[in-house]
């Protein structure tokens, strides 16, 4: 499996209507998102972690998971963190037709009042991104500055861990992900993540933009 942990600056000046990363500000804010939630347990884990630092982050729900789990969803917001719309049904851009796409992003705007949203794989065309922008949208599309690789059943725990560390500076947004598939690297890097980016003067905020 091929991607790219820290996102290059030609993708970055392609697509430049998207939110790559936050302003840097004195503070050294980091910006931890998770996609792919809400989950009954996992996404549970992930708020009970982040209370421990005080960290807010960001959170690209699927809007069929909000539905299945509305109580985890409830948690997410109540715990003053920030939702981002993420489909209705994980759809990739690239392959989905583009009224069905833009459907699919308005199903799931019933279930998430949220005015972010990123792409599932980071894959959408440019013109779904003009439609994003336009009468009766509205969106702010946020991609990533890193990405942990914890969706990725070849990448160890701890080289998760190191893909987000090595690479974290003021103002990254890091994408992690509240899901089965991603749990065994998640509940190892994360913790660390917290621990030592915490001990280096970061903090964790949501993205505001």
């Amino acid at each position: 499996m091929f991607y790219f942990v820290k996102t290059p600056w030609l993708l970055k000046k392609l697509y430049k209507d998207c939110a790559w990363e936050m302003p840097v500000t004195k503070e050294g804010l980091l910006y931890l998102s998770f996609d792919d939630g809400p989950h009954p347990e996992i996404t549970h884990f992930v708020l009970d972690e982040l209370k421990k630092y005080n960290a807010k982050a960001t959170f690209f729900c699927i809007g069929k998971n909000v539905t299945e789990h509305p109580e985890t969803y409830k948690r997410i917001i109540e715990e003053g963190h920030r939702v981002g719309n993420h489909t209705n049904n994980h759809l990739n851009g690239w392959k989905t037709d583009d009224g069905i796409y833009m459907n699919n992003i308005k199903e799931a705007a019933k279930y998430i009042d949220s005015d972010l949203f990123r792409p599932p794989y980071g894959r959408i065309t440019k013109f779904q991104l003009q439609l994003l922008k336009g009468p009766g949208w509205d969106f702010k599309t946020i991609m990533w500055s890193i990405l942990s690789g914890d969706f990725d059943k070849k990448c160890s725990p701890e080289q998760c861990l190191k893909n987000v560390i090595s690479n974290a500076k003021n103002g990254s947004i890091i994408v992690f992900h509240d899901s089965e598939k991603a749990f065994t690297r998640l509940r190892y890097a994360l913790p660390e993540t917290l621990r030592i980016l915490s001990g280096k003067g970061f903090r964790f905020e949501k993205i505001m933009c």
